[in-house]
């Protein structure tokens, strides 16, 4: 090792042990402009090289003010959640190690890593031990994989060989989703040359849920191979689909069902929430995102398929110089992607020092601390406008949208917490999304007690 590697190591250890040292103290997220961060960031590019030491130090003042403190206790604004211990210091090594994730022969260690790491998600979420597991980057990449899977085998079912002969003169795929499905499902819909304004949407119930009833009547309007997206945790309620039901209906009609899990797939993970999530493991394909609820660095997304061969079939590589292990798994096989980080490890990192109980624990302090949020936003006169059955909450200040904006815009400057905005049924919501696994019930309350402050000033 290079003295300056070291020196780079250890100096980097220093700049964010400092950071996370004050995220308690820091206010969450105030409104910077853009101009601010570029007077300390956009310096010439210098024609001689900058000590390292130099570089990082700078770096790290200059980025200080655009930092949001994400990783911390009230960050409610996305269902982020922070970096446990473990992940964090596991992820650190990953970057060291710098290995590349996507071959056995290049990184053995990363690959029985995932491996493992894989095995252990799919026993905790109560999936099938048998299915392909890739880790790519986020829920957008993790929707994208699994319906390139689903593409491959209802095309192939119908005698079509989409890799081989792409999308014209196809025959045509049904696309149904619920009508609170999430963006990234009509992201990959595009990426996948599938188009986004084809998909049927399905009704859904007042919390977003897909009613099974109007997903029976449009499998039997339509012909052809189907894919089904059912959601469970809408980004806005919380609420999951019937998947059981749903599972029902698309196995009678012989289509594909996805499901969309970020972060309502780890209510899985706990026996108080699994009612809500009861069939999951007779769906075709799940995607999820590590970073979310189980609290691993970005970059964490999980691509699940029930049907290894289909999800090999649809992002496999194949090249002269890749030779497959005989003995080993190849992670390149499972992800659109050959050459990319050691993803792996942190999950590793994380499962095994939380174990079976802690994440359990996790999902369901996030989801009583959310409960706790609204009952006391609600005693202090706002608008509660869902079912909180998991970690979200949707409020509403007064009869107007206004103000609703307005007290979110001063809850972001007041830094106590941060909150976002969304338009839930035709009006403005704040929304509050808990999923932090620092956040505690002393952390909730004094959120609420700014958050009612704030609509009191407005």
């Amino acid at each position: 090792m290079s003295e300056e590697s070291r020196e780079a190591l250890e100096r980097a250890a220093r700049l964010g042990g400092e950071f996370l040292s004050g995220l308690g103290a820091r206010p969450v997220g105030v409104p910077v402009e853009p101009e601010a961060l570029r007077a300390r960031l956009a310096v010439p590019l210098p024609d001689a090289g900058v000590p390292v030491d130099e570089v990082l130090d700078d770096l790290a003042a200059a980025a200080d003010p655009g930092l949001v403190a994400t990783a911390g206790a009230r960050f409610f604004g996305f269902v982020i959640g922070g970096s446990l211990p473990a992940a964090l210091g596991a992820d650190v090594l990953a970057a060291a190690w710098d290995q590349n994730a996507g071959l056995y022969a290049s990184s053995p260690a990363a690959a029985v890593a995932e491996e493992v790491a894989a095995a252990w998600l799919l026993d905790l979420l109560g999936l099938p031990a048998t299915a392909g597991v890739g880790f790519v980057t986020g829920g957008q990449m993790a929707n994208a994989s699994c319906i390139a899977a689903a593409r491959h085998a209802l095309l192939g079912r119908a005698g079509w060989d989409v890799e081989a002969q792409g999308l014209t003169g196809a025959p045509p795929l049904r696309i149904l989703v619920g009508e609170e499905a999430h963006a990234t499902i009509f992201t990959s819909l595009r990426l996948l040359g599938l188009g986004a304004a084809r998909a049927e949407r399905v009704a859904v119930d007042e919390q977003g849920r897909m009613r099974a009833a109007a997903l029976d009547v449009a499998l039997a309007a339509g012909e052809g191979p189907a894919l089904v997206c059912a959601q469970v945790g809408n980004v806005n309620t919380g609420a999951c689909d019937p998947v059981a039901e749903i599972a029902a209906l698309t196995r009678e009609h012989g289509a594909w069902l996805h499901v969309d899990g970020a972060f309502g797939l780890w209510a899985a993970a706990t026996p108080a929430r699994r009612h809500l999530v009861e069939g999951l493991a007779q769906a075709d394909s799940w995607a999820t995102d590590a970073h979310k609820w189980l609290n691993v660095p970005y970059d964490s997304g999980v691509a699940i398929v029930a049907d290894p061969a289909a999800q090999v079939g649809a992002l496999g590589v194949a090249a002269s110089y890749l030779v497959a292990s005989e003995d080993a798994r190849d992670p390149y096989l499972f992800t659109p992607e050959f050459s990319r980080r050691a993803r792996g490890f942190a999950v590793y990192a994380a499962l095994r020092s939380l174990g079976r109980d802690g994440v359990a624990d996790l999902v369901e302090r996030c989801c009583r601390i959310a409960a706790r949020m609204a009952d006391g936003l609600r005693a202090g006169g706002a608008e509660i406008l869902n079912d909180v059955v998991l970690n979200q909450a949707l409020v509403r200040f007064g009869a107007d949208d206004a103000r609703t904006d307005a007290t979110i815009a001063a809850v972001q400057r007041d830094g106590t917490c941060w909150v976002g905005g969304t338009t839930w049924r035709g009006v403005r919501a704040m929304r509050i999304s808990v999923s932090g696994w620092q956040t505690t019930d002393e952390d909730a309350d004094r959120s609420v007690e700014a958050i009612l402050r704030c609509a009191a000033s407005v």
